[in-house]
């Protein structure tokens, strides 16, 4: 049985990748930076597989917190497969009104933070001959006013995850960046809503993740852009 680790996996599109690798007999590690967020979510990812889903309160900006994490998902479950990099955050507003602190969680969390989550699970990739699947955006091809920061972080890992692909072919390791556009989630602190039924919905990119796992070894689907068929 195989095992994915999830960043961000409390909620949002995190959360629906892992309950949809569950439902076709994964089994899932959840990291998020508050522990009630990630408790309610195991609560929920346990109802639909007894003993599917663990989790732990981890900041991917904190490279011990995240090795930490992964060596006990290696302990609980045996091996480590896969690896979603999907934490992420987002701040928008010109140059004048973009704090330098807002600027630094900004990459901090969508770079760096994948660049430790990678690091943290390489060792046991390699062993697995494993999946590293980051979750980027149409932000990090396409830039915008008020975007600077996002465009930044979104445009850097997507160059990174291109690079680690063909760092971690001598490994075995296959490599994929996803890159959504308008998604209804919490992100940027909105509220899912009847107002977003035109958005991509987070179980639809549960699903392209699933597809891409399942993938014949032979062809790698590098770089994904998905976008709403319909957008206002």
């Amino acid at each position: 049985m195989k095992t994915a680790f999830i960043t961000g996996g409390s909620k949002g599109i995190g959360f629906a990748i892992a309950n949809t690798l569950i439902q076709n007999g994964w089994k899932v590690a959840i990291t998020g930076r508050q522990p009630k967020a990630v408790d309610e979510a195991l609560a929920k990812l346990n109802a639909v597989q007894k003993g599917s889903a663990i989790g732990f309160a981890a900041d991917v900006r904190n490279f011990e917190q995240q090795k930490a994490a992964v060596d006990k998902t290696v302990n609980v479950f045996g091996q480590l497969d896969v690896l979603i990099a999907n934490a992420g955050v987002g701040f928008f507003g010109s140059i004048e009104t973009l704090e330098p602190k807002r600027w630094h969680e900004t990459i901090d969390t969508n770079l760096t933070g994948v660049f430790y989550s990678v690091k943290a699970c390489y060792e046991a990739l390699k062993k697995s001959k494993g999946y590293i699947i980051t979750m980027g955006s149409l932000a990090g091809a396409n830039f915008f006013a008020g975007g600077s920061s996002y465009n930044a972080s979104k445009f850097g890992l997507l160059g990174f995850t291109q690079a680690l692909m063909l760092d971690a072919r001598a490994h075995q390791i296959k490599v994929s960046t996803i890159m959504p556009g308008s998604v209804s989630t919490y992100f940027n602190d909105h509220t899912p809503n009847e107002q977003d039924t035109w958005k991509i919905q987070p179980e639809d990119i549960g699903k392209l993740v699933l597809d891409v796992l399942t993938m014949n070894p032979r062809t790698l689907p590098s770089k994904i852009e998905v976008r709403p068929s319909l957008p206002k």
